[in-house]
């Protein structure tokens, strides 16, 4: 098994609703601009948390489709769409449907029903600061942090909650916050994305600090899925001018 499983089961649980074709070839086109996203590393954590296969096939397929309808909102609000013709007709109805397919498949997945609440109520939360990256056209430190904190912090901690609950490891799903804030500055790096390499040089340097001091906080917990996380992070952040 390896990520690539958790998205075929995601296409699965997809192709089990009948959907018209035309719908359902839309929805794939989401599914394959999120990935590999968080599939490595949903496998990976399953893993050594202990999850039996059923378990964690259908918590890393329900969590992925979720991050795919977030990936989709995110696309379409800075006009990054490019694999719909129509991405303001064809993008909201997918996300909708993705977010509900989501929602549907973690309910199946052995994941009780307060877990569902507080990580829903988090996601919910997590996507406010959305509102600030769409009106910004001046990026700060302060700024960057503020999104990042949601975007990628509160989301990650919300997802291991999802897939770690009733596992040895489920009291330890905060860890989740440090990563995805190391993971979102390392990716606007490497993708070159304005909202980064737009701040004054000052800026990136306290943005860089901050998320080595997230990856520290993650190394400290000693999760072998979690070092193998960092380590695709690791070549990217000391690109930066320290």
């Amino acid at each position: 098994m390896s990520g690539g499983s958790i998205y075929q089961e995601a296409l699965r649980v997809l192709r089990r609703l009948n959907l018209p074709e035309t719908a359902e070839r839309d929805v794939v086109a989401a599914l394959e601009a999120a990935q590999p996203g968080p599939l490595a590393l949903l496998y990976e954590a399953g893993v050594e948390a202990g999850l039996r296969r059923e378990a964690l096939l259908a918590r890393g397929a329900g969590i992925f489709l979720s991050f795919a309808a977030g990936n989709l909102a995110d696309d379409v609000s800075d006009g990054d769409c490019t694999y719909y013709a129509s991405p303001y007709r064809v993008g909201p109805y997918v996300q909708f449907l993705l977010q509900n397919l989501a929602w549907a498949t973690l309910a199946r997945a052995e994941v009780p029903g307060e877990v569902l609440a507080e990580a829903a109520g988090a996601l919910a939360s997590a996507a406010g600061p959305q509102a600030l990256e769409v009106r910004t056209q001046a990026w700060t430190a302060p700024i960057f942090r503020r999104v990042a904190e949601g975007l990628a912090g509160q989301q990650w901690a919300a997802y291991l909650r999802l897939l770690w609950t009733g596992t040895p490891l489920a009291e330890r799903s905060a860890v989740g916050h440090g990563l995805g804030i190391a993971a979102h500055v390392a990716e606007d790096i490497r993708s070159k994305d304005p909202r980064f390499f737009s701040m004054p040089e000052a800026d990136q340097r306290e943005v860089v600090r901050w998320a080595r001091a997230g990856m520290e906080g993650v190394r400290r917990e000693g999760l072998r899925c979690l070092d193998a996380a960092l380590r695709r992070i690791d070549p990217i952040l000391p690109e930066v001018v320290p």
